[in-house]
């Protein structure tokens, strides 16, 4: 079980893609650069196989765990966390977030 102060520790914010990127010998990991506004941030995510157009994720805004410690994958330093769900096909599909909503914006 996770506590409510445990919960209230999480920062989940709009991030809006400003890049995806192919990592060189990943077949299931991008690069993606996000904006929360003033700041930018790696984030490094296995959603390629799920969605290989990268045109599909590029200027569009998503959830993310915003306040997660960074991790090395791959050699590179992710400072965030995209979130999604499996459905019941197997595939990882994004939380994408209404347009009306800037970068950056917290969710409550």
């Amino acid at each position: 079980m996770v506590s409510f102060k445990d919960w209230q520790n999480l920062d989940l914010r709009v991030g809006l893609i400003k890049s995806v990127e192919d990592m060189e010998g990943k077949d299931k990991l991008y690069k993606l650069t996000v904006s929360f506004g003033e700041e930018e941030k790696t984030v490094i995510s296995g959603i390629k196989l799920d969605y290989p157009n990268k045109e599909d994720l590029e200027n569009k805004k998503l959830a993310f765990i915003y306040n997660l410690d960074p991790t090395t994958i791959a050699g590179v330093e992710s400072q965030a966390m995209i979130l999604g769900a499996i459905n019941e096909e197997g595939k990882y599909k994004l939380v994408f977030m209404d347009d009306s909503l800037k970068e950056g914006t917290k969710l409550e």
